[in-house]
């Protein structure tokens, strides 16, 4: 059984396994969650002034059956809530939407391209709207094998959700949903052996890479129907409100409100999924480095992302940092990470968000 212990820095030893990712100020993470521990990594905690951190313990066992019971299944039944209706896509809407995403990747000349941009997002708005959609469960979203592909229908979802959340119209929310679409349209102009690479690109590749920006911009400039705000939600869309992002270096108020938003579910999409060169973080922990990146993330359109996304939904099976396996029964929309859940041996109740005497427990 695996728990998850806080030890003080000045107790780590080397082998022990850290639980938790450690992320700067700007998001980057400085430290990996499940890193083994050696003494460089432990001084670097040390000198970075970090109290203390999560300490993985014991082996996971997939197969242990716990014996629930019947008064505990009786309060499972009784508290459950069902969680908020979840965007989702039927199979023949994924193989539409997979379809028509590869056409316009493929082919940006195609006089057929901003009406093929036009009917995928119809078909994601239907999906949204025919449940009256306000929340996501990421895994469920997949229409492809292909990165670029399956990103694009990630973002685009993920951002009319957000802005649903944040109160925008029907006509922004639809206009949030081409940009997220076409966002990365660029890459079809970047070197294959660039876009493809399996390890870490150099600072020249990068430097190319970035401008898959521009190149977007540019094809959307040149079609007929594109608004404009469309087209600056593509070119800006990996803008920091720090002034620190790319191509134009915009801060705060000077980038669009559809480009925030872009940003907030492009880097979420990018943190979870894996790649031929890294491993995909946990929604857990993606989470949490979206939250840290206060700086960079408008705020406002953080909150809202936070308050759609389900962690973990009800009826799912978490291990609780005490050592228990518990079992979901409630969400709490502003605190995705800290739901309500019974414990399947003690039979007891944790209201992660709201009881205080839960504060100490987390899921791992």
């Amino acid at each position: 059984m695996v728990r998850r212990r806080y030890t003080s820095t000045r107790l780590l030893d080397e082998g022990m396994v850290i639980d938790q990712a450690i992320i700067d100020r700007t998001g980057r993470i400085l430290i990996a969650r499940k890193t083994v521990l050696d003494s460089f990594l432990i001084d670097a905690l040390r000198k970075m002034g970090v109290p203390g951190v999560y300490i993985r313990e014991g082996e996971e066992d997939p197969d242990e059956e716990i014996e629930v019971a019947p008064e505990t299944l009786e309060t499972i039944a009784k508290l459950k809530v069902a969680d908020r209706a979840k965007v989702t896509l039927s199979d023949s809407v994924k193989q539409r939407v997979s379809q028509g995403i590869q056409f316009l990747y493929s082919d940006t000349n195609s006089p057929n391209f901003t009406d093929t941009a036009s009917n995928i997002t119809h078909s994601l708005m239907h999906a949204i709207s025919e449940n009256d959609a306000v929340a996501m469960n990421i895994d469920a979203l997949k229409v492809s094998d292909e990165y670029t592909f399956k990103h694009s229908v990630d973002v685009a979802t993920m951002a009319m959700i957000i802005a649903r959340k944040s109160g925008m119209s029907e006509v922004e929310i639809y206009q949030i949903g081409v940009a997220g679409l076409l966002h990365d349209v660029g890459k079809s102009q970047i070197p294959n052996e660039i876009l493809n690479k399996a390890g870490k690109l150099t600072e020249e590749e990068f430097t190319i890479m970035k401008n898959h920006t521009l190149f977007g911009y540019k094809i959307l400039k040149e079609k007929s129907g594109i608004p404009s705000e469309i087209m600056a939600g593509v070119l800006q869309h990996h803008e920091k409100i720090n002034g620190r992002g790319y191509p134009l270096k915009l801060t705060g108020k000077q980038i669009s409100s559809y480009a925030k938003v872009l940003s907030v579910a492009d880097i979420y999409d990018a943190l979870v999924t894996e790649r031929p060169y890294k491993k995909g973080f946990s929604a857990h922990d993606a989470l949490e480095m979206i939250m840290a990146m206060t700086e960079e993330l408008d705020v406002d359109y953080m909150r809202s992302f936070i308050d759609t996304v389900i962690l973990y939904p009800v009826d799912s099976l978490v291990t609780l940092s005490n050592g228990e396996r518990a079992k979901v029964v409630k969400n709490t929309p502003q605190y995705p990470m800290r739901p309500k859940v019974v414990g399947l041996k003690s039979g007891k109740v944790f209201d992660l968000a709201n009881d205080i005497k839960c504060a100490s427990i987390i899921i791992e």
